[in-house]
């Protein structure tokens, strides 16, 4: 019993020892394990974070991109408000809105902006016709584009007709068009009878039927074109006699009025003048019309070309000219 009693004590203390090693052994696991626990916690921490700024950053130019797409949507409604004002009062409003200008130059303006749209259009309408032709297109598919181009035609001659009544020196004297397309301008456009003839030849072959219909047409336009012109020399000779009777000293009260009642009289002279534009644009819509019955939706469409193709290179002669080098 003796000698047991020291063996025990001795047991017990390994086994406590051995307790203790075991209990020192998983506090540093443990300590170990919550080490890199926090470590992975402050890569987690940092990648959310990283996470959350970018996805803020990303809100800010979402945001940013709206509003600029509001601001020009809301740019864009203005610009088409204010075109719609000038079409109907005939005066054209800047863009800033800070003010505007004279009712005669904006109507100008107006006209301009409305043109170059026009013929913006028209060149996209030639372009699918020549596509159209190219390809060998069906009659039933070019009968409908060369038909959409003639209607197209009638929107400028009425948005020139309402160009008239603002400011119709400015439509008669072709400042919307290039120097070239100008030094053959009479009476705000193109003469018809002098484009049938330019087409004949681009037409062929034609029945004889067609050739005899298209030189009625021709010389029928001559003979308003010649009308019309002779109309504007007599209106020159009388707008020059009644200017001409108001010149004198003007200190006397019956001079002043005779001066007054003399361009009271050149003033409604003039009021004819838009007339004339209105005449002149008639002629020329009836003339293409007039083309179109007589030719097939081919002929139509090798005819509307060849005239897009012209005036393309009165424009593009136009360029060369103001291009050219002097010396």
């Amino acid at each position: 019993m003796a000698d047991a009693s020291p063996m025990t004590e001795s047991s017990s203390d390994a086994d406590t020892e051995e307790k203790n090693l075991r209990f020192h052994n998983s506090q540093i696991q443990i300590l170990a394990s919550d080490g890199s626990d926090k470590s992975r916690d402050q890569k987690t921490l940092r990648r959310l974070a990283q996470n959350r700024e970018a996805a803020r950053k990303s809100r800010l130019r979402k945001k940013a991109y709206v509003q600029q797409l509001e601001s020009s949507r809301m740019k864009l409604t203005q610009l088409e408000q204010e075109l719609q004002r000038a079409r109907q009062q005939g005066i054209f409003i800047s863009s800033s809105g800070d003010q505007a200008q004279s009712t005669g130059g904006n109507g100008a303006l107006a006209f301009d902006v409305e043109y170059a749209r026009w013929l913006e259009e028209h060149n996209r309408r030639i372009n699918e016709l020549r596509g159209a032709v190219n390809s060998h297109a069906g009659d039933g598919e070019l009968r409908i584009i060369v038909e959409g181009i003639l209607v197209h035609y009638e929107d400028i001659f009425r948005i020139k007709g309402e160009a008239a009544k603002t400011d119709v020196f400015h439509i008669l004297s072709g400042m919307w068009k290039t120097p070239a397309e100008r030094c053959f301008l009479w009476l705000g456009g193109f003469r018809s009878s002098e484009l049938l003839k330019l087409l004949i030849s681009k037409l062929e072959p034609l029945t004889e039927q067609q050739v005899l219909a298209i030189n009625n047409l021709q010389q029928t336009s001559q003979e308003a074109e010649d009308a019309l012109s002779q109309g504007m020399d007599s209106l020159q000779q009388s707008l020059a006699d009644t200017l001409a009777g108001s010149l004198g000293p003007s200190s006397s009260s019956g001079n002043v009025a005779n001066y007054m009642g003399q361009m009271a009289m050149a003033m409604g002279k003039l009021g004819t003048l838009e007339g004339f534009i209105r005449q002149a644009d008639n002629l020329r819509q009836q003339t293409l019309q007039q083309m179109h019955r007589i030719l097939t939706t081919r002929q139509s469409a090798r005819a509307l070309l060849a005239i897009s193709d012209y005036f393309s290179r009165l424009r593009a002669l136009s360029s060369l000219w103001l291009a050219r080098p002097r010396e």
